[in-house]
């Protein structure tokens, strides 16, 4: 009885959850006067929302820019990060622990409070209007080093030990040894490094300026906040859809992995 009660919270629980995005999708495939009456499955089927969308704005060309981006920060952050978190982990140098606790404190930071100074490094380097300003700032995150920190830490000594003595550089030690023993990490910091990226759209609008070079939520919020969507609450589901859809795909390929890792980033030191 216990468990059939906790399977029916849970289950309601769920439902109250996914029914949002349930709604979102099935409004988008309705006709526009038919929305209100939308509760599980669409009313009134119909693609014009998704046709009109792909006629008013250069949607295909902001989705390559969107996965292009996202796709270089993910491998970057992937890359840098975990080199800075396999340092902290193994390596003894002076300062160490000082270095971890300022990263630490940089996550409590609002993104606002460095807004302006980045926008001013960016035009003093010329990077405005261009991939450099979407991608560079974007290459190093302090919670995806934390994530690598506590993992490397539960990997045994010895396995390192061994891969010095077989002449492994630390490069090699790190992305031939460490890496493939990391998976659920490296897909977890890659899901919320390539979410995070995908859904910016406050740092795009700030550096980017050219309708063919913007990401596909700088160019969809704009958009539909713009008036170019004609007030068509249809149009801008359907735009919200499709910026939801390569989140929620990469998730569900990978959530088994997703959890594994961020049950065991807890683990002490």
């Amino acid at each position: 009885m216990k468990k059939i009660i906790l399977y029916i919270l849970l289950s309601v629980f769920a439902f109250a959850f996914i029914y949002p995005f349930i709604w979102m999708v099935s409004a988008s495939l309705s006709e526009e006067r038919s929305i209100k009456d939308v509760f599980l499955l669409p009313v009134s089927f119909s693609l014009d929302h998704y046709t009109k969308l792909f006629q008013n704005i250069p949607i295909w060309g902001s989705l390559l820019n969107s996965i292009f981006v996202s796709a270089i920060v993910t491998f970057g952050v992937l890359v840098f990060s975990s080199m800075v978190g396999y340092a902290l982990a193994r390596h003894r140098f002076f300062g160490r622990n000082a270095i971890f606790y300022f990263l630490l404190f940089t996550m409590t930071l609002p993104f606002q409070l460095t807004l302006i100074p980045n926008y001013i490094l960016m035009v003093q380097f010329g990077w405005t209007n261009s991939f450099a300003a979407l991608i560079v700032p974007g290459l190093l995150n302090a919670f995806a080093v934390l994530l690598f920190r506590q993992h490397f830490l539960s990997i045994p000594q010895d396995l390192i030990d061994a891969a010095r003595i077989d002449g492994c550089n630390e490069f090699r030690i790190l992305f031939q040894v460490l890496w493939p023993v990391s998976v659920p990490t490296l897909i977890t910091v890659g899901i919320i490094t390539f979410m995070t990226s995908w859904n910016d759209v406050l740092w795009p609008i700030i550096v980017i300026r050219e309708e063919d070079m913007m990401t596909m939520p700088q160019l969809v919020t704009l958009w539909a906040v713009g008036g170019r969507s004609m007030g068509q609450i249809g149009m801008k589901l359907a735009s919200a859809t499709l910026l939801a859809l390569p989140i929620i795909i990469a998730y569900l390929i990978f959530q088994k992995h997703f959890i594994q890792s961020m049950a065991a980033s807890g683990q002490k030191e």
